[in-house]
């Protein structure tokens, strides 16, 4: 049986912002650094993992968008970005 990563990793899609929307209007969005596996940060999220993410939160690898982000991505609804649903959030990083 393939491990949580494993499945997670084929989860993993591509996205634009304009459907992401939705998402951050509820609060659900959390952005990943580039230096971070979408499916290991998911992984740790679903797995309440919280010595690895209270790590990833306080070197701010992980966070919630900022509203300088927000702005932005709002003013090009056709962004790209990798995503990855671990309910209840979406976990994002730019393309």
């Amino acid at each position: 049986m393939p491990d949580l990563q494993d499945k997670l990793r084929e989860d993993v899609a591509d996205i634009e912002w304009k459907d992401l929307l939705p998402h951050a209007k509820r609060d659900a969005i959390i952005v990943v650094t580039e230096k971070l596996n979408l499916p290991e940060v998911g992984a740790a999220i679903a797995q309440d993992n919280t010595t690895s993410v209270q790590e990833w939160i306080s070197s701010q690898s992980i966070s919630k968008p900022s509203s300088e982000q927000l702005t932005n991505w709002n003013n090009e609804p056709q962004k790209q970005f990798i995503a990855l649903i671990v309910q209840p959030f979406v976990i994002i990083k730019e393309a």
